[in-house]
């Protein structure tokens, strides 16, 4: 018989995060716990959440028409650093804890964003694709060329945010020889990069690559402006939010030349309409929302994930994102 003392834990969309690597034993024991793969539609989200007191969500949207129809919610734990899915002034304002998991997917994010850009620069794929295709065999020499391949040596790398992320990929971008240009909103310390306005990180990399949070002030703001006041040949990497760009300039600068290359790994709307223009764009590299998803990081995902709900039934909420709730929390 199950014990009617333990929460209802239910989980909307378990699939990304845990597609079957991990077990979720650890939070069953911990709750009565229902594991959705998918929630599709509103009515999917009221009817599996309405005798919950967990919810736990990854991109599944809680709105205000929502959470004001599940009386016994008493924590939300996003399984993702961002949580702009849930509003968090209505649940703030109904004593609804709101957890995130921070900090789990640097590693991995600072891994894709090299890979994808000595992609850009040594184009192995398109090497080793024209050697299954024969192109060596045939060969009058002992090599053959196709794009010509750069060096990171000597390259300026602009970096815009400079979070984990962006201090990591600082890093690792010092270890190739590159200068690093950064543009924060907030003041850093960290000699070994050259903070500066946008426009000077614009007009002086060969390189940017975006690790800011997407808010009103950042929506867009890789546009037409912007775009203008970049080198000419420069490469764009986006491994943040898909909504800094605004895809149809990114586009025609690619098409037109003035972007060499872009590597993006997040669109303003996933999975994309068939007509979104950077899918037919010039010099395009897109991987669909894979940057954070190492092995390690899911890994860490879940531990962090597990810890939070943990830490809640314990009286020590940890990661949480509106304290200002405490006050407000139904006893």
């Amino acid at each position: 018989m199950s014990d009617p003392h333990k929460p209802e834990i239910v989980i909307l969309d378990a699939y990304v995060a845990n597609p079957g690597e991990y077990s979720w034993a650890p939070l069953e024991e911990l709750g009565h716990c229902t594991i959705w793969e998918r929630s599709e539609s509103t009515s999917d989200v009221l009817e599996r959440t309405a005798q919950a007191d967990i919810v736990l969500t990854d991109k599944v949207e809680l709105s205000r028409e929502i959470l004001e129809q599940l009386p016994n919610l008493k924590l939300i734990s996003v399984l993702a650093t961002g949580y702009n899915v849930v509003d968090i002034k209505t649940a703030t304002e109904r004593g609804i804890l709101l957890c995130n998991v921070p900090n789990y997917s640097t590693a991995s994010v600072t891994q894709h964003v090299f890979a994808v850009l000595l992609q850009l620069l040594n184009h192995t794929g398109q090497y080793a694709q024209a050697v299954a295709d024969g192109a060596w065999c045939g060969a009058k020499d002992f090599t053959f060329f196709l794009d010509p391949i750069r060096e990171l040596e000597g390259l300026t790398l602009g970096i815009i945010g400079y979070g984990e992320i962006g201090r990591s990929v600082a890093s690792i971008a010092k270890a190739f020889g590159m200068k690093v240009l950064v543009h924060s909103r907030t003041i850093k310390s960290d000699t070994d990069v050259r903070f500066t306005e946008l426009t000077t990180v614009l007009a002086e990399s060969d390189v940017i690559s975006l690790h800011c949070p997407q808010t009103p002030d950042t929506t867009r703001m890789i546009n037409a402006q912007t775009l203008s006041q970049m080198k000419t040949g420069a490469y764009l990497l986006n491994t943040a939010r898909g909504g800094l760009l605004d895809e149809a300039a990114v586009a025609e600068a690619l098409n037109s030349g003035r972007l060499a290359g872009a590597a993006l790994d997040v669109l303003s709307v996933e999975p994309p309409p068939a007509d979104n223009p950077l899918l037919a764009a010039k010099n395009c590299l897109i991987t669909p929302h894979v940057a954070w998803a190492g092995l390690k990081s899911r890994r860490r995902l879940l531990d962090i994930t597990f810890a939070n709900i943990r830490g809640f039934l314990q009286g020590k909420p940890l990661n949480l994102v509106n304290p200002d709730c405490l006050k407000n929390q139904r006893s």
